[in-house]
């Protein structure tokens, strides 16, 4: 850890001097971070622009740069901010701006940002994030394998576009402290990818608390969450720490955050909103430095409609929002999830498993999964349990009947994912009966050679998974 007696913060200002630089002055310089300030107010349009922060860097070497900028030069920020990290590879930055688009957020991490502040701009918020930045050590390199050596985050195995592309935002979002809400049907890993976040993050080695709402009784959900001192209803005879307390300076994931009752949504959204609550009996409010991240398996639009949702709830949980792909849109990931489920139960269980057969394989690839990877390792599971031969066979695999969940939708969407569903599976369907020969699938759909090969490309579908291994 770094000596904060020697930390140096650079506020780089190219907000003209705003209500915000004097809000973040004020707060900075109130603060007991014992760290050496320097304040420099530049011009962004300026073709000196570049020259000037080179100069200020270079004789100041800050330890955290707080960068202030107007919505409108954002591109320009992402500019700064690869100069910078260029010129000081391990430095920490945290950028000010006031924007909308959680796209943009995202370009200003890929940048370089370790983390931005969106105003309106509390004490409690812009100082807990500055103490974890300056105490940073060194550069987050090797990312993706630290998710990977920590304990059930091996289980994010997959090379499908649409899951890579996922995956490969976690460095990204793991390094800001920003809300981030992941939706995807029941099974699609959203717990994982919630501790993934967590585990990449400077958060790592703080609590991460896990909680389904649905699991929580009506009546508790506020006690839960919040806790109770001694005495605040018949029965409490001791005090109680909630689950925001347990989760100080770590991440507390809310699995079926629609499931939360609306009295108790009311006050979490305080908490997102001021980062403070009251325990129940409490006349004292309390602070939490907490990461929220929130999940749910259904249409959190929909559950808006509905009422089972606050509507400005759901717009302060979607800051970063965060789609898992379904296992029947990602058929190509099957073998590999398979292959890593049984090298996984083999070790459990002392056995010699090798692999399956092909008919076996192919069982598992033509199943529509409505349980997602969930059901899929637990079908490998049984299998390896039962099995009396080291090579999973046909006989081995049972599968759940259940038709996939529907979604409630208008007419127009439904159709069209669909038609999307229907011409994708139907063309992994051809591939795995046809060993991966494009021509012989093609035939088999009636379709020209080179039409069908404009849909395995439509559907980003690799070809080389469904072909044989080779001996």
């Amino acid at each position: 850890m770094k000596n904060v007696s020697q930390t140096r913060i650079l506020l780089l200002d190219f907000h003209s001097a705003s209500d915000l630089t004097y809000a973040l002055r004020s707060i900075l310089d109130s603060s007991n971070l014992n760290s050496l300030i320097r304040y420099e107010s530049l011009e962004w349009r300026s073709p000196e622009m570049f020259e000037s922060l080179d100069a200020i860097q270079s004789q100041f070497i800050p330890n955290l740069v707080l960068l202030l900028m107007p919505s409108e030069a954002l591109q320009q920020a992402c500019d700064l901010l690869k100069t910078i990290k260029r010129n000081a590879p391990n430095i920490s930055i945290a950028v000010v701006v006031v924007v909308q688009d959680a796209a943009c957020l995202l370009d200003l991490l890929k940048a370089g940002a370790d983390d931005f502040l969106i105003p309106p701009l509390r004490p409690i918020d812009v100082l807990a994030r500055t103490s974890r930045l300056l105490e940073r050590a060194g550069p987050s390199e090797r990312l993706l394998e630290v998710v990977k050596q920590n304990v059930g985050l091996k289980q994010l195995v997959g090379q499908s576009p649409a899951f890579v592309e996922q995956i490969g935002k976690l460095p990204l979002v793991a390094k800001c402290n920003a809300i981030v809400l992941i939706s995807g049907e029941t099974g699609t890993g959203k717990e994982l990818v919630a501790r993934a976040i967590h585990y990449l993050s400077v958060r790592a080695k703080k609590p991460f608390v896990p909680v389904n709402c649905g699991a929580i009784p009506v009546d508790l959900a506020e006690n839960e969450l919040f806790g109770h001192r001694r005495g605040a209803f018949t029965g409490a005879a001791d005090s109680q720490a909630g689950l925001i307390e347990e989760a100080q300076g770590g991440t507390l994931f809310l699995d079926e955050v629609d499931c939360l009752p609306l009295p108790a949504q009311v006050k979490f959204l305080r908490f997102l909103q001021e980062k403070e609550y009251r325990p129940l009996g409490s006349t004292k409010m309390r602070q939490a430095d907490v990461r929220v991240i929130g999940a749910a398996n259904g249409d959190l639009e929909e559950a808006v409609k509905n009422g089972r949702l606050r509507e400005d709830l759901y717009y302060r949980l979607n800051v970063i929002p965060f789609v898992l792909s379904p296992l029947r849109e990602r058929k190509q990931d099957i073998p590999r999830l398979a292959q890593h489920f049984l090298v996984r139960y083999a070790t459990e269980l002392d056995k010699e498993l090798t692999d399956f057969s092909p008919e076996a394989m192919h069982s598992l690839m033509v199943h529509a999964w409505p349980g997602n990877v969930r059901e899929l390792q637990h079908v490998v599971e049984r299998a390896a349990v039962l099995t009396q031969h080291s090579v999973i066979q046909m006989s081995d695999i049972v599968l759940s009947r259940l038709a996939a969940p529907k979604r409630h939708e208008s007419l127009r969407q439904a159709k069209a994912k669909a038609v999307e569903c229907f011409e994708k599976t139907y063309i992994q369907d051809l591939l795995v009966a046809y060993k991966g020969n494009i021509t012989r699938a093609a035939e088999a759909a009636q379709k020209h050679r080179r039409v069908f090969g404009q849909l395995i490309r439509k559907y980003q579908i690799d070809v080389e998974h469904f072909k044989p291994k080779p001996a």
